[in-house]
């Protein structure tokens, strides 16, 4: 840090204290993670190919693919490789990581790159921000550079892999080829019956499941701003329901939580425990908790649904790095990752004998593949007997715009006053009114005027400031594509809408936090 602070004193940078102890704890995360992809992860000795991949997946999936790889190169050009895996988070903290790292290069006047090979796992959201422009100033003048660069795939392969590159309203694959999906993810609920069953609460059938009463406290979230997958499926949450009802859910659910994780993989756990009753999870996490529980004696005590014609279907990709050191074996990873032997890891079992060596060496994965003639060549041998592409449709409300806003407007929402939260939420299911039922119950449901008017407050959303000076809503694809220019992009950062010196992402999370909570107390004073 102190040859960084001589040459930064060279090259007349001034920087405050504050800025000087932001950048030593920046480096020291920064030029950390790349010293951990090298610990412990290749055997002393071993001189062989390698290929280096930042990866959220779990420890059975990289197990696979390590595996499947290693013996797929092997057969086919008679060549150890070794798959080096790095897990320094979930995808949106593995995108913040990369692009503090690639930011700094640029700053620094280094070649952005090197460390690692591949990122892969994440959905198509994560991996279309890796491709897009990072600009800074370097010795006076603007540089840019992205974080990953297309993977040349033969267009007959992306044919033969993908077929069509759409399933519902999403793409598969890039069009520019920074990303190739390579398997499929769906969003939904995790469930225990034995809770459910202890609440005399039947086996969730949609995401309004998750605004029942019953289930106040027994609720396990993800927060949004942490997880990819999750921010994806409140997304779909918001893109089949519409903007209104979606946060109704979204509130109603994050008022019956028990907390809300860093981790997407911790509901599932304590859904399976019997620490909460249903949470929020990615459908291959689901499955496989409900398959882990099965498989050690526990029977049918874990569930997951899709909600019906309420959910997403999302592509899980692979990118190729900006200065990849193992260029060659990368794209060659990517190959196989496309292959009948790597798509059938995804969903058949390890039980079965691989006579055509089609398998997964020790996991059941759980995951739907990409390629699209497994579903017609290999149906009967998939542990899931779902085909993706006959049931995704088109989201009745879609906005491309929705999933900006949605890990800070949680954040204000439910997290930054969650007490105020629960306590409106409390006094609004005990009211004596309040139907006795599992549904969505909102104003227009209910006579009691009391209550009616604690479910309207309960369900304002905040307005937001324009660089003109008025106030609008949320509720139009309009107006929130105008909102996320003006606040979530600081395109009115000089409007004084907010401190110089802050972002209007903060200033906006702020704005709604201070909203939210005046209507949870309003709720309160209501009741009296």
């Amino acid at each position: 840090m102190q040859e960084f602070a001589r040459r930064s004193q060279n090259e007349s940078i001034k920087m405050n204290k504050t800025a000087v102890i932001i950048i030593s704890i920046c480096l020291t995360i920064l030029f950390g993670v790349p010293l951990f992809f090298q610990v412990d992860m290749v055997e002393p000795g071993f001189d062989a190919k390698k290929v280096i991949i930042i990866s959220p997946h779990n420890e059975q999936i990289r197990h696979e693919f390590g595996h499947g790889f290693s013996v797929w190169h092997k057969n086919k050009f008679n060549e150890e490789v070794k798959v080096v895996w790095s897990v320094p988070g979930g995808t949106s903290e593995i995108r913040r990581m990369l692009q503090s790292q690639y930011a700094h290069a640029i700053e620094s006047g280094e070649e952005p790159g090197g460390e690692a090979d591949l990122v892969f796992g994440g959905g198509s959201y994560e991996h279309g921000v890796l491709k897009k422009k990072i600009i800074k100033n370097f010795d006076g003048e603007e540089v840019s550079t992205t974080i990953t660069i297309p993977a040349p795939i033969e267009p007959q392969l992306l044919q033969q892999v993908y077929g069509e590159n759409v399933i519902g309203d999403i793409t598969l694959y890039d069009p520019d080829g920074y990303w190739h999906g390579l398997a499929l993810s769906g969003f939904g609920i995790v469930y225990n019956n034995e809770v459910l069953a202890e609440l005399g609460v039947e086996s969730p059938q949609g995401w309004e499941a998750l605004c029942n009463p019953q289930m106040f406290g027994k609720l396990a979230l993800v927060n949004p701003a942490q997880s990819g997958s999750v921010t994806t499926a409140f997304e779909a949450i918001l893109k089949n329901l519409g903007w209104k009802k979606g946060w109704q859910v979204l509130r109603r659910a994050a008022a019956n939580a028990r907390y809300f994780s860093a981790s997407s993989l911790k509901p599932p756990a304590d859904v399976s425990q019997g620490d909460a009753a249903m949470g929020i999870c990615i459908d291959f996490y689901g499955r496989y908790q409900s398959q882990a529980v099965k498989s050690s004696g526990g029977g049918e005590r874990v569930g997951y649904i899709d909600p019906p014609s309420a959910t997403m279907i999302d592509p899980d990709p692979i990118s190729l790095l900006r200065g990849a050191p193992n260029k060659a074996i990368a794209l060659r990873f990517i190959r196989y990752c496309m292959t009948p032997e790597a798509q059938a890891l995804w969903q058949f079992s390890a039980e079965e004998e691989h006579q055509d060596g089609l398998g997964p060496d020790t996991f059941d994965l759980r995951r739907m593949p990409v390629r699209r003639e497994m579903y017609s060549k290999y149906m009967d041998r998939m542990v899931d007997k779902v085909n993706p592409y006959e049931t995704a449709k088109p989201a009745p409300y879609p906005d491309r715009n929705m999933r900006t806003f949605i890990a800070p407007l949680f954040s204000a929402m439910a997290m930054d006053y969650h007490h105020e939260l629960v306590e409106a939420w409390g006094a609004i299911i005990r009211h004596p009114s309040y139907p006795k039922t599992i549904s969505l119950i909102t104003s227009t449901d209910v006579s009691d005027p009391v209550l009616k008017e604690m479910l309207l407050e309960f369900d304002k959303m905040p307005k937001f400031e324009t660089d003109l000076h008025n106030e609008i809503s949320m509720n139009t694809t309009e107006n929130r594509k105008v909102l996320k220019y003006g606040w979530l992009r600081d395109g009115w950062k000089d409007e004084g809408l907010w401190s110089p010196e802050d972002h209007g992402i903060q200033e906006f999370r702020r704005v709604a936090a201070r909203f939210f909570q005046n209507q949870y107390q309003t709720v309160l004073y209501t009741k009296e």
